[in-house]
C-alpha cells in the first residue's frame, strides 16, 4: 500500500471554489479507480485554509496511474493559483489489519 498526507493550504478568496473542485476529483477518483483505496479531503475546524488529505492507494503502480486520469488533472490545473502551498509527507502504516475493519464499519 501507499499511504500519503497531503498538506495543502489554500488562498481564502478561493476557498470555496476549492472545496468544490476537490470534492468532485476526491469522489471521482474513489469511484472510478480500483486502486485508490481512500482519497479524504479535511480540513482544520480554526482555520479552513489549511486542508489535509489522506490517500491510500492499492500500490505506487495505483498512484501513478492516478495522477494521469483526467480527473486529477482538471484539479490540477484548475486549483494551481488557489494553493499558497503543498507538502506531501509518505506514512507507513503500524496496523495494517485494523484497516479493514475500519472501512467496514462505514455505513451510509
Amino acid at each position: 500500500m501507499m499511504i500519503r498526507i497531503s498538506e495543502i493550504e489554500i488562498d481564502s478568496n478561493y476557498l470555496n471554489e476549492y472545496n468544490t473542485i476537490l470534492k468532485e476529483e476526491s469522489r471521482a477518483s474513489v469511484q472510478l479507480e480500483s486502486g485508490v483505496i481512500a482519497i479524504y479531503p479535511m480540513y482544520q475546524k480554526a482555520n479552513p485554509t489549511q486542508i489535509r488529505i489522506l490517500e491510500i492507494y492499492a500500490n505506487r503502480e495505483a498512484y501513478e496511474a492516478h495522477l494521469k486520469t483526467p480527473h486529477f488533472q482538471k484539479y490540477k490545473t484548475t486549483t494551481l493559483k488557489m494553493v499558497k502551498s503543498l507538502k506531501l509527507i509518505d506514512m507507513n502504516n503500524i496496523d495494517s489489519e485494523t484497516m479493514v475493519d475500519i472501512f467496514r464499519k462505514i455505513k451510509q
